[in-house]
């Protein structure tokens, strides 16, 4: 475990806020302190969750990002600085990281391909506890969705574009009534990303905030009003709406994958 022992005084100092909520006691803070996730894309939406997920405690973050910090990257995402520019973003994030707290362990990850995803969910042979995807191209989705089917691994997925953003958790105990992220978006025509579309900061840092919220809470084991639901913003509008999962019979990755079961 990275993280100090629940009962030290260092993890009372540092995590005292959280530890006082009824809800939150050591026992979820031991089991955040031993979580290992992956986190697909530290740009606008991944940026905001590692900072949120490293300053709550989880245990070990590995990040998966090929680029480089660009000049048009800093108005959103916000763990980088001026002098991170043209730094590779997975070390960038480590060095930033690691000032704000030194008991997370983070480590840099290649870029998802088909080559690189097995051991992304399995490093040193083991399964992760949880995969957030925060990338924004389609293709990549696809294929982290496919492979944490393949191997179990419950799947945080969060997208942002324009003035528009949505998030969904998808559970392998689930999936045969709430289906996988193919089901939700089985055609190669989901919005595009923000390089084309245009984004806000804040819109990006909204939907980071509620992926952030919704990780914390299935690492710890607490409930989630979301589970189950598809939770859509509209800037412009304000308004948060809810839409149930549900599994297409003919998806042809997770039906695929019950089949075998």
């Amino acid at each position: 475990m990275s993280s100090v022992e629940p009962n030290s005084e260092a993890n009372w100092a540092r995590y005292a806020r959280q530890l006082s909520l009824p809800q939150w006691d050591e026992a979820a803070q031991a089991r955040l302190g031993r979580a290992r996730v992956l986190l697909v894309g530290a740009g606008g939406l991944g940026s905001p969750v590692a900072l949120y997920l490293a300053g709550a405690g989880v245990g070990q973050l590995l990040i998966s990002d090929g680029d480089r910090v660009g000049l048009s990257n800093l108005h959103r995402q916000i763990l980088f600085t001026q002098a991170d520019l043209n730094q590779p973003k997975t070390q960038a994030a480590r060095r930033q990281l690691a000032r704000l707290n030194p008991g997370c362990r983070v480590l840099p990850q290649p870029a998802v391909s088909p080559d690189t995803l097995p051991a992304l969910l399995a490093p040193e042979g083991r399964p992760l506890d949880l995969i957030i995807d925060c990338c924004d191209n389609l293709v990549t989705r696809q294929a982290v969705n496919a492979a944490c089917v393949a191997a179990a691994v419950p799947l945080l997925s969060g997208a942002v574009a324009g003035w528009q953003g949505l998030l969904a958790l998808f559970e392998p105990g689930r999936w045969d009534t709430q289906g996988c992220y193919h089901c939700l978006f089985p055609a190669q025509d989901e919005a595009g990303s923000c390089t084309n579309a245009g984004i806000l900061g804040p819109m990006a840092g909204l939907i980071a905030s509620q992926l952030a919220l919704e990780a914390l809470r299935f690492l710890a084991g607490l409930p989630s009003p979301n589970s189950g639901q598809v939770l859509r913003h509209e800037a412009l509008s304000g308004r948060w709406q809810r839409f149930a999962l549900s599994r297409d019979p003919g998806c042809r990755v997770c039906a695929a994958s019950l089949k075998e079961q």
